[in-house]
């Protein structure tokens, strides 16, 4: 059984990442998993770090 693709946000800004779609725009291919984002990632809203976001239910 496969885990269901997360969503997380942004506590500083409010933006959300998407397991699903991803960030193709930022280098994060559609699919990528939160624990498979960069350690280096930031928010591409706001510049956060990786560590400034939360997960949530949609």
């Amino acid at each position: 059984m496969t885990t269901p693709y997360r969503t997380w946000m942004c506590l500083i800004c409010g933006w959300i990442y998407d397991e699903a779609a991803g960030d193709p725009e930022h280098g994060l291919a559609p699919g990528t998993r939160w624990e498979d984002v960069p350690v280096n990632w930031t928010c591409p809203e706001c510049g956060a770090r990786k560590e400034d976001f939360e997960m949530v239910p949609l």
